[in-house]
């Protein structure tokens, strides 16, 4: 479904200049900085996100606002993905970025918490549709021997906003405010643009494109089973969210939700997912299975050390930091690694729940606050060397005809856990209460939930073989 699957550029070596090269630095550059703005503001919204909450009156919407983003982006995605595959990535691309630049600016304008909710989903229709568009971009773009090394470029422009975002966040929110957080990256899309001006005038004609005709690369098929799966996930969580104030509606709209929502993703993942078969289903679900506990918890912890320690936003963005640091740590030791892959998954699901369970001290009385750094280093490091395997395990079990299709699915499953495990989150923090007292005990709640889904991790990790 995404563009490396089908790709193969002619390489000329007379013009392997390198990435940087006369032939190639402007894509290079462009697409580098893109991806840097998306993963800015994905890494950097969870620390203003507690002034945001309480500007907007908005923290009965925490973990919707997060949840908003990843279900518009898995949509983004299967579309996307369909669409550059089909007509090249030129409009995708440009769509998407339109999007997410129209996402901030609604966000940093938002006077409600409904609007900010609405900038959230915009903002994860471009940034699903761009970043899916890039992939398809390297492909067609840059010859095959040229392909990892952009690759590599691409995941350090993810690990670098890990590791600087959320600081900067909190020192731009504390100096000028929340708003200029979203604001502050619009004027930066044009230089990215400008530089990919030459990229995007590819013609379609030109492009080299092999079409799979598997069940899972059927445009209106699939386009159905991400709406039923997108849909889903969102009536699913609010009603979740709503149980306690009308349980018979809200109780209808869970029902709803999931049937919906086993619909699209029985399309959208391999057979046997989701009762995790051995094999190829477990691997792709293992993805969920990380992201869940982790994200689930990542985005709760600005709001418990801001509300119940008295942390600003940038000491609350430090916290976060250290998670990319044990990321990177983590991913450099598979690579080294000649492990069985089902072991390391094991070792990582048990490194973030180690790390969920000891963030959860993070609130209690007479524990200092900076606990949730270590904690974070450890789940971070389970999440490095967890999350690189998955993806490596799952493209040696696929078929080459379904590569992309399976790095599709493993996108879905990645934001689909991450998505409910944020609303399941805020829906705690509803139900429990919003003083810092009860905010501290929906965390630990938060936690306790989320380290028993990494308990599950591990004691599904031996069915990837």
């Amino acid at each position: 479904m995404t563009g490396p699957k089908a790709l193969d550029t002619p390489y000329d070596s007379a013009q392997d200049t390198g990435i940087l090269g006369a032939a190639y630095r402007a894509p290079t550059l462009g697409i580098l900085l893109v991806v840097t703005l998306v993963a800015f503001e994905g890494m950097s919204v969870g620390v203003v996100m507690p002034e945001v909450s309480r500007q907007l009156q908005a923290l009965d919407l925490y973990g919707l606002s997060f949840s908003a983003f990843l279900i518009a982006s898995l949509f983004a995605n299967v579309v996307s993905g369909l669409w550059s595959d089909r007509r090249g990535y030129t409009a995708p691309f440009l769509l998407g970025l339109v999007l997410f630049v129209a996402g901030m600016a609604l966000a940093g304008a938002a006077g409600t918490k409904v609007m900010f909710l609405v900038a959230r989903a915009v903002q994860g229709l471009g940034a699903g549709s761009t970043v899916v568009a890039l992939y398809v971009m390297i492909a067609r773009v840059y010859p095959a021997a040229m392909r990892p090394k952009v690759f590599a470029a691409v995941s350090a422009a993810w690990v670098v906003p890990a590791m600087v975002g959320p600081a900067v966040a909190g020192f731009v929110a504390s100096a000028w405010g929340w708003r200029w957080v979203f604001y502050g990256i619009v004027p930066l899309v044009v230089p990215a643009l400008a530089m990919l001006v030459p990229a995007l005038r590819r013609r379609p004609a030109e492009e080299e494109t092999v079409r799979s005709e598997g069940p899972r690369s059927r445009p209106l098929p699939m386009t159905l089973a991400a709406t039923s799966a997108a849909g889903g996930a969102g009536v699913l969580l609010w009603g979740v969210d709503r149980l306690h104030v009308t349980p018979l509606p809200s109780g209808v709209a869970v029902v709803v939700g999931l049937a919906l929502l086993g619909y699209g993703l029985s399309r959208l993942l391999p057979p046997g997912a989701l009762r995790f078969g051995r094999g190829l289903p477990t691997t792709i679900m293992m993805r969920g299975m990380f992201s869940a506990p982790f994200f689930g918890v990542n985005a709760f912890i600005p709001l418990a050390l801001q509300s119940v320690k008295g942390f600003d936003p940038t000491a609350a963005g430090i916290a976060l930091t250290t998670g990319a640091l044990g990321w990177s740590a983590g991913s450099f030791l598979q690579s080294r690694r000649t492990a069985e892959p089902y072991r390391r998954l094991r070792l990582g699901a048990g490194c973030v729940m180690t790390g969920v369970l000891l963030a959860l001290l993070a609130v209690l009385p007479g524990v200092t606050g900076w606990i949730a750094v270590p904690a974070w280093v450890i789940a971070g490091f389970g999440m490095g060397l967890g999350m690189t395997t998955v993806s490596v395990t799952a493209l040696k079990q696929s078929p080459v005809s379904e590569q992309g299709a399976n790095s599709a699915a493993l996108s879905v499953t990645d934001m689909l856990g991450s998505a409910l495990s944020l609303g399941i989150g805020g829906a705690l923090i509803n139900v429990i209460g919003h003083s810092p007292a009860e905010i501290a005990r929906g965390y630990v709640v938060i936690c306790c939930v989320m380290g028993a889904v990494a308990l599950g991790g591990t004691l599904l990790a031996p069915r990837v073989r």
